[in-house]
Formats: structure tokens, sequence, C-alpha cells
């Protein structure tokens, strides 16, 4: 083209941003899917990016020609390298995919002294658990989905005491801290 889109240009077609996916904006996607509450799209999303998906055979393997631990901070389309990986070890594709998977799907964000447990996680998950360090204190956290329509949080309870699951008190005093989260349908708000 005439116009000059700016060092995209400089990359054939295919590939990294010239057509290619380009992981951190993908995964940015994810994320976006995550705030929408999509659990299920956000999952079939993230295990495309996975990059332990790429290389389940040896045929895959020698497709995706990188390493199957390492995000791959893109994966070409051009017909001669369709499905191939590039720029591993040398992007921030894996820090964002972990915060997805962390922050997005499982819903784990700490805030300062506080955290919170918001996820949005497929409806086909009755559950989940974490086991979180935090200094020389343990969070044992259990998700329960108690019903598979919605993944809104109805009930938290840390250490047994009712808590707002938005503002967890975070707290490093070496103790084992146990959090019970339970999904389920929205409260309906009652109308005059």
């Amino acid at each position: 083209t005439e116009l000059d889109p700016g060092y995209i240009k400089g990359y054939i077609p295919g590939v990294r941003e010239n057509g290619g996916q380009y992981t951190h904006a993908a995964q940015w996607v994810v994320l976006a899917l995550t705030r929408l509450g999509r659990g299920d799209e956000a999952m079939e999303l993230f295990h495309m990016l996975n990059p332990i998906n790429h290389t389940r055979t040896n045929a895959d393997l020698v497709c995706y020609k990188t390493e199957p631990y390492a995000v791959a901070g893109d994966v070409y389309d051009h017909p001669e390298h369709r499905g191939r990986g590039g720029w591993t070890w040398y992007t921030g594709s894996a820090g964002w995919l972990y915060r997805v998977a962390i922050e997005g799907i499982l819903g784990l964000r700490r805030r300062g002294a506080t955290f919170e447990v918001a996820p949005c996680i497929p409806l086909s998950w009755p559950g989940f658990s974490i086991e979180w360090r935090f200094g020389g204190s343990k969070y044992l956290i259990e998700v329960e989905n108690n019903d598979p329509h919605y993944v809104e949080v109805t009930l938290a309870e840390l250490d047994a005491k009712p808590v707002d699951s938005r503002a967890i008190p975070l707290v490093d005093d070496g103790a084992e801290h146990r959090l019970r989260i339970v999904l389920g349908a929205p409260a309906t708000i009652e109308r005059a």
C-alpha cells in the first residue's frame, strides 16, 4: 500500500502485528471477556493461547517450533509459516497470560491491604481451589459454583465469618486462613 502504517509494514503479511496472532493484544481480549462475565469464551481463547496446546503432537511441535513452556509473543499466519511461534523469552506476553489466568479467570486480585476473589470461570466448572502464600500466612481459597448459569459471588466467608469478597483482609500473621467463596444466581431486587 502507499499508506505507511509504520514499522508494521516491515513485516510480511501474516507475521507479528501484520495479520498474525499478536499475543499481547489477544490476551487483552481474553481479559476483557472475563470483565464482561463471559467465562466460556474466555477459557476457550485462553486454551488457544496456551503454548502447551500448540505442542500436543510431534506434528504440532514441528509446526510451532518454539518451547511448549514459553509463551510466544506472536504466532504466524503467513501460508509458509502458519502456526509458527516467535519471540519467546523476549515478550511480556508470559506475564499477561499469567495475569489473565489468575486475575481474570480465577478472579484473585490483590488490592493493597486487601484482596478480592471475583472469578469468571466456564459454566461447566463446579469450582476450584487456590493455595496462596502471603508472607508467612497461607490462604486456602475454595470456590464453589452452585449454579452453572451464574458466576456471581453470593457468599464469602473468611475463617467461617462473613466478609466482603471485594475487600478481604490480607494479613501476614503466619496463620492459615480459610476463604470460602460461593458462586450462584444474583440476588433479586424486590420492587414495590
